[in-house]
């Protein structure tokens, strides 16, 4: 099957000569939640604009479910909803005439049937008949998701969605997408927060300075970048290590005091071993600890190399 964007070849550049995308190629699958990670700066939503038609690349091209974002703008752009970084939206209008506005704009027949399950599925539908200028930023940012999928769209693209907004609404629009993905939605997702594409993404890419650095499985990412690491905190701090430990690639830290041991995710951490050979060595633990590498700490050492 056809993936449902295909981004081949794409650069963009401006009069100043600022190269803000360098010959980005990527494939997005239908169904899945991508999220494309990146500093600010880095290039995301310039992507995400070329993608949904309103930046203009430089070179390349871009379809969307099979129509040229260009050549067949107005079929392209139905096919996907934008939810933007900014609030934009008419403050004296009512949230049901706003929403039930946008899905006209794409041509769909009117359907309050939909527009009230939609407002219902955001937590909306108490405050339908309420002007915009009365939410909060969290209620804002709720109808800006409304308005993207009033008209139905194959494709969901959220920028910086949780931007700004408090934990609760980050949870809501977490299990709304999940929500959207099961229905066949395919979601793409910028982000500066490694924990919402660690929370929620099949695929990550990494962009950089208008690169595209990698497009990676998230659970393969995970499991080639990533480390597991084990601190035993000694009762006795040791001066060196024995010779006899050798084989694990252990570090002292915290002036003797702790044994750390760093391993391939891939690989695991072979404790019980270890643990055995220490007691024979007659090094006693009084506490350890484990840690794995997060997305965050996979993107940062990604990018720092890189930069």
């Amino acid at each position: 099957m056809p993936p449902i964007i295909s981004i081949k070849g794409v650069t963009k550049s401006y009069a100043t000569g600022f190269q803000a995308l360098k010959l980005v190629d990527l494939d997005i699958e239908r169904g899945e939640i991508f999220a494309l990670l990146g500093p600010n700066g880095a290039g995301k939503t310039t992507l995400i604009n070329i993608v949904c038609g309103i930046v203009t690349a430089s070179s390349g091209n871009v379809t969307a479910d099979g129509h040229d974002i260009v050549r067949g703008y107005r079929a392209a752009r139905s096919m996907i909803g934008l939810v933007p970084q900014e609030l934009s939206t008419d403050a004296f209008e009512t949230v049901w005439a706003t929403v039930s506005f946008s899905r006209g704009l794409f041509g769909r027949a009117p359907n309050p049937g939909f527009i009230e399950s939609l407002l219902r599925d955001l937590s909306l539908l108490d405050k339908r008949n309420s002007k915009i200028m009365t939410l909060s930023g969290g209620m804002k940012r709720r109808v800006m998701i409304a308005k993207a999928l009033s008209h139905e769209p194959k494709i969901l693209v959220l920028d910086e969605p949780t931007a700004g907004v408090d934990v609760e609404l980050r949870r809501d629009m977490w299990a709304l997408v999940r929500g959207l993905r099961e229905r066949g939605v395919t979601i793409i997702l910028t982000t500066h927060y490694i924990e919402e594409a660690e929370e929620m993404a099949d695929r990550v890419g990494v962009i950089n300075k208008g690169t595209l650095m990698l497009v990676e499985d998230k659970k393969e990412l995970m499991k080639k970048l990533g480390k597991k690491q084990l601190t035993l905190h000694l009762m006795t701090p040791l001066q060196h290590i024995p010779g006899e430990l050798q084989s694990w690639e252990l570090e002292l830290k915290a002036g003797g005091n702790d044994l750390v041991y760093t391993a391939d995710s891939a690989d695991g951490v072979d404790i019980s071993t270890l643990l055995k050979r220490l007691s024979e060595l007659s090094i006693v633990i009084k506490d350890l600890q484990t840690h794995q590498s997060s997305l965050e700490d996979i993107f940062v050492k990604l990018v720092s190399e890189r930069a």
